[in-house]
């Protein structure tokens, strides 16, 4: 019997010839990340009683949850992480200019395929577009990390999906993650290796592929994983000159389960508050007010994104009651955006461009909503007090869908615009 990627990787990075689902193993990772709680990891790392990280050069830390600083706690915060940053000679640091960690770590070169990359975010799991094995991780185990160059995990079974059909109008990687998260809820793919496979999957760009598998983990997920191609190959060429080794799973290797979809006849998704897996057809919600829309966040800030968002609003005016709020992920992004007119193309239509970060994804700063307002937002989470306010609703949705509805002032669905 053949191996799944999530057995290959844990047992390479392991040192055994050979695991199996369920087994527990002490690997040592290639990258540790971390952001703006690195301040809170460094004093439990203190705890420990060491005095110097085993590894500076595996450490990765880009600021990005509140940038810049929104008030003098979080000032304090970045404050203690540039210190410690400086005495720990850890050089892989970025500060409040590079944007969001997990567009960031990318563009950098730190991601290739056939690495383990652990990272104190639940949405780690973006990496996994690139064929690494990449997972969230809490605060005191990056701390053990720092000071031991170990962590033990758990080999997760495999389920994998196959996402097969044409990508209809007005449909985007987006609606097909969403999709998948309201079939299998919250908790359908619990500590498991998510692997996203099929003719949709191949056709797919990179940045639709972060997409998915940064919002495997809203299913549970412990890692998505995108077998890597020749795109991915073409995307890392000129970021890294690192070697790396394709890892993937064995044509007869076991899973837990296979799923099919096609996507053929799929209309736009909307997850609905305040759960991500609340996710209804666009038809279904169509009409409601909103107050706010966002595009922006780790999971679709990119200039695909932006691409198709300026493409819609392109000659329009928002609705005077809508505040549009553009976040692209990184600088990178904004500065190919900028060059490309697409942000012209979005100030003219009435959006405020906001510097690349977090934003008011965590409801640290920057779009904060009040109570009873509502915001469209392509950010991966909606649950209550998100934005800041927990008397307010977030919707989420593809970048069309916001950008659409950004015209309207409600809820609208984008295939109307195309016809």
């Amino acid at each position: 019997m053949g191996k799944t990627f999530a057995e290959k990787m844990l047992a390479l990075k392991s040192g055994k010839e050979s695991v199996v689902s369920g087994e527990i193993v002490t690997v040592s990772p290639d990258i540790v990340m971390s952001h703006d709680n690195t301040a809170a990891i460094a004093r439990k790392f203190k705890q420990i009683g060491i005095d110097k990280v085993k590894h500076p050069e595996k450490i990765v830390i880009p600021l990005d949850h509140c940038v810049p600083a929104a008030t003098e706690k979080y000032a304090s915060n970045h404050k203690e992480i540039r210190e410690f940053v400086q005495e720990q000679k850890i050089e892989n640091f970025y500060d409040i200019n590079i944007g969001v960690c997990h567009q960031v770590l990318p563009e950098k070169g730190y991601v290739i395929p056939g690495s383990l990359i652990l990272g104190a975010d639940s949405h780690t799991t973006t990496y996994g577009a690139f064929g690494a094995f990449s997972a969230g991780i809490g605060r005191s185990e990056v701390a053990s990390i720092w000071a031991t160059d170990e962590i033990w995990l758990r080999v997760p079974e495999t389920i994998k999906i196959n996402i097969e059909g044409d990508m209809p109008s007005g449909v985007y990687p987006k609606d097909i993650i969403l999709h998948i998260i309201g079939d299998l809820g919250a908790d359908g793919a619990l500590y498991r290796a998510v692997e996203f496979s099929g003719k949709v999957i191949r056709e797919m760009d990179i940045g639709g592929r972060m997409t998915l598998c940064n919002m495997a983990v809203e299913m549970g997920a412990k890692i998505g994983y995108v077998e890597p191609d020749e795109k991915t190959i073409q995307w890392l060429a000129p970021r890294t000159n690192k070697k790396y080794e394709i890892i993937k799973s064995d044509a007869d290797a076991e899973f837990e389960k296979i799923i099919n979809y096609d996507i053929s006849d799929l209309e736009p998704q909307i997850s609905c508050p305040h759960t991500v897996d609340n996710v209804k057809p666009v038809s279904k919600v169509a009409g409601t007010k909103i107050n706010q829309a966002l595009i922006g966040t780790c999971t679709n800030g990119r200039l695909e994104d932006l691409k198709v968002a300026s493409k819609i609003l392109r000659g329009k005016k928002i609705s005077s009651g809508v505040r549009l709020l553009v976040f692209p992920a990184s600088m990178e992004v904004f500065a190919q955006a900028m060059e490309l007119g697409i942000l012209q193309e979005l100030v003219k239509s009435g959006a405020v461009i906001m510097n690349p970060g977090c934003g008011p994804c965590l409801g640290a700063h920057e779009g904060a909503l009040a109570p009873g307002e509502v915001c469209l937002s392509t950010a991966n989470r909606n649950f209550k007090g998100r934005m800041g306010c927990k008397e307010a609703e977030v919707y989420l949705a593809s970048p069309a869908i916001v950008a659409v509805s950004s015209l309207y002032g409600e809820i609208t669905d984008i295939r109307g615009d195309l016809k």
